[in-house]
């Protein structure tokens, strides 16, 4: 009894202590100086040895979810980064995870939606201001992309001026504010070809939004492909044939189309009702991503841009309810999951950056 005594009155000391401690600014000088050091020098989770890499910066689709971003696939491979997509709060978890935006090679837009490309404007300041990006941003995307670039130049003109008046041209340097932009000849797929990496764009289904793409990445023998949105189609599977990994967008008939009942039963939601129901003819429900999967050969199935996002163990058993049937093995992909393709290797390491 009178250890225990002696423990309340130490630990009762102590708190105190600590409470006289850290309202002295000193330490409380010391403790934040502490957490900068943490987050400036937090060390960048990608590989650094030669491989092909994908990361989730965003999963879920245009629906919302708590502390999950919008659709967005990092790129890496060998020193070369690339963005597919970046939906909102993509780019916070890029910053969040200390990638150089400004080594970002180039991002490479899948379709005109605006959740597909809502963070582009942050991707391209936050490389530009913050970590010095040496030239514009170069974009990638098929026809009306152009008209995305030059709205987010136009919106942005009086931030470049602010911005360079404030911190001069050795932080913000005009000539390098804006966008590079590429529409992709769909004749000549064959978008990038350097330093042993090829980047194919393809056409999906994603009607009316056409023309909608998807990327291949092939880089020393390994390979990813991208579907970006689709319903089911056979001209994926062709350009996805023997891939390693497989990123395919995935909507839940089942649970959108309860969601769309339970809209439709209130007039001031009715119009969400309607969203809910009409996009189910332009996406890829789970079990059909597996099945263009299987006749592509992928090795790894990983699915993304989930509609809904499917939050807790019951709403994923719903989402990918018939999967198992098609296919003994996916991944139901989140923000931060990673597959490492090491090059001279058959090895797909999947892990998750927290």
């Amino acid at each position: 009894m009178k250890i225990f005594k002696y423990f309340v009155i130490i630990s009762f000391v102590a708190l105190i202590a600590i409470f006289f401690t850290v309202r002295s600014h000193t330490v409380q000088n010391i403790l934040i100086k502490l957490d900068f050091d943490r987050q400036i020098n937090k060390p960048n989770p990608l590989p650094t040895e030669d491989a092909l890499t994908a990361v989730l910066c965003g999963s879920r689709g245009p629906l919302p979810a708590a502390y999950v971003a919008e659709t967005c696939i990092l790129i890496k491979a060998g020193k070369k980064v690339f963005i597919v997509d970046a939906g909102d709060g993509s780019v916070s978890n890029l910053r969040n995870w200390r990638i150089d935006l400004g080594d970002v090679n180039a991002f490479l837009l899948t379709h005109t939606h605006s959740d597909h490309y809502s963070d582009l404007a942050d991707l391209h300041l936050g490389g530009w201001v913050i970590q010095n990006r040496q030239k514009k941003l170069k974009v990638y995307g098929p026809e009306g992309t152009e008209s995305i670039t030059s709205g987010f130049e136009k919106a942005y003109q009086l931030d470049y001026k602010w911005r360079n008046e404030h911190h001069g041209d050795e932080v913000a340097p005009l000539d390098v504010a804006g966008f590079d932009t590429h529409i992709i000849d769909l004749n000549s797929s064959v978008i990038i070809e350097e330093d042993g990496l090829k980047v194919t764009a393809f056409l999906v289904q994603h009607d009316p939004v056409t023309p909608s793409v998807g990327y291949r990445f092939d880089y020393k023998g390994r390979s990813i492909t991208i579907s970006g949105d689709t319903s089911y189609s056979e001209n994926l599977i062709k350009h996805a044939m023997n891939t390693d990994v497989l990123f395919h967008e995935a909507l839940s008939n089942v649970m959108n189309t309860a969601a769309a009942n339970i809209a439709n039963d209130n007039p001031a939601t009715k119009g969400i009702g309607t969203i809910l129901i009409d996009v189910l003819d332009y996406h890829t429900a789970p079990a059909q991503a597996a099945k263009a999967a299987n006749l592509a050969n992928a090795k790894r199935l990983i699915f993304y841009h989930l509609i809904p996002y499917p939050d807790g163990l019951i709403a994923k058993m719903i989402f990918l309810r018939g999967v198992d049937k098609v296919r003994d093995e996916w991944t139901l992909g989140k923000d931060g999951t990673m597959v490492i393709l090491p090059t001279n290797s058959s090895e797909i390491n999947l892990t998750t950056i927290e």
